[in-house]
């Protein structure tokens, strides 16, 4: 697997814009040691990631340490300290909490040691890190856009659903802005009958969805923030007679989001129109060629952000390449 995917995430050049945090930490020209610190491996996403990184580390020749914290900040934070006591060279973490992370950035500064924070950046605070994220509610305006073109040409009044992640979580909030600033430009053929919290929990999202439906049997527009639900999504939509694909008498034009393996099948089988992806290769190219740039003693913007993209049925084969979920689809059926 990840021989597949180490042509795309050295393709992928990447200029950091100068401007913002700053670190003193010397440059080294070789056996430079990386912290991975990760909060869990509970999505493709996060697992995929980890190995990207490690591909691309050992292309470098640096050394790479990890850790994993349960989602636990406090263990996470002491993790980070014993890191910085083995004098690594930089950390990318993935935070549990946002503003708990916050020590993690005072420790690392005190050392000098640069600190990126990978796809779910810090709270807002005055210490010297960099936050790679992806750029949500662009994302997936792309992703219902796509979507509301393909219902506007076939004509017609949909029902739409749109389903909502852990508001706590700012990619959540991002996500549903997003989507919503599309559809409220559509009122004309599109009418939101349901808005579903899911919590980015399965049985809050098979029981909204399940409701939704039963409510309004009529639904046939259909927006999810995360593949991580589209088994649930699956099969609520079997239950209620409405899982057919595209083309098909009763299919629900549906948008997905994340771009993993899930997302990937669905589009390629036919029953997913659109998806939005995180672009999981360009983000780790970020990562590492603002470590080099720190190291070399050049400024880096505190926030780098990925455009990502939006794929749909007729784009898949042209561009699934570039849709990390496409490599781990292929890696669990080669």
């Amino acid at each position: 697997m990840l021989k597949r995917r180490e042509f795309l995430v050295s393709a992928m050049s990447v200029i950091a814009v100068a401007s913002g945090a700053s670190f003193a930490r010397p440059a080294m020209a070789e056996g430079r040691t990386i912290a991975l610190m990760f909060d869990a491996f509970d999505s493709d996403f996060w697992i995929t990631s980890n190995s990207i990184m490690k591909a691309k580390a050992e292309k470098a020749g640096w050394t790479i340490l990890e850790n994993i914290s349960n989602r636990d900040q406090n263990r996470q934070n002491d993790q980070v300290k014993a890191m910085i006591e083995r004098k690594v060279d930089g950390i990318v973490m993935i935070p549990t909490d946002s503003n708990a992370a916050i020590p993690a950035i005072r420790a690392a500064n005190e050392a000098g040691i640069p600190i990126v924070f990978f796809n779910r950046p810090p709270a807002e605070n005055d210490g010297k890190y960099i936050a790679i994220q992806a750029d949500n509610r662009a994302i997936m305006q792309l992703t219902v856009q796509k979507l509301v073109d393909l219902v506007r040409a076939k004509g017609g009044k949909y029902k739409a659903a749109v389903m909502i992640g852990d508001l706590g979580d700012n990619n959540a909030v991002q996500r549903r802005d997003g989507a919503m600033d599309i559809l409220d430009k559509n009122t004309d053929i599109i009418e939101v009958v349901a808005r579903i919290a899911t919590e980015w929990n399965a049985d809050k999202a098979f029981s909204g969805l399940t409701n939704a439906i039963q409510a309004n049997p009529d639904i046939n527009f259909l927006v999810s923030p995360s593949d991580s639900q589209d088994a649930v999504i699956e099969q609520v939509l079997k239950s209620a007679g409405k899982w057919h694909k595209t083309g098909e008498d009763g299919h629900v034009y549906f948008a997905g989001f994340d771009g993993d393996q899930n997302g990937y099948k669905l589009l390629a089988d036919g029953y997913m129109d659109v998806n939005g992806v995180q672009n999981l290769f360009f983000e780790v190219d970020l990562a590492y060629k603002a470590f080099e740039d720190i190291w070399a003693g050049k400024e880096v913007d505190k926030l780098l952000i990925d455009p990502g993209f939006a794929i749909s049925q007729d784009q898949l084969e042209a561009q699934r390449e570039e849709m990390w979920g496409y490599h781990v689809w292929k890696e669990k059926n080669p």
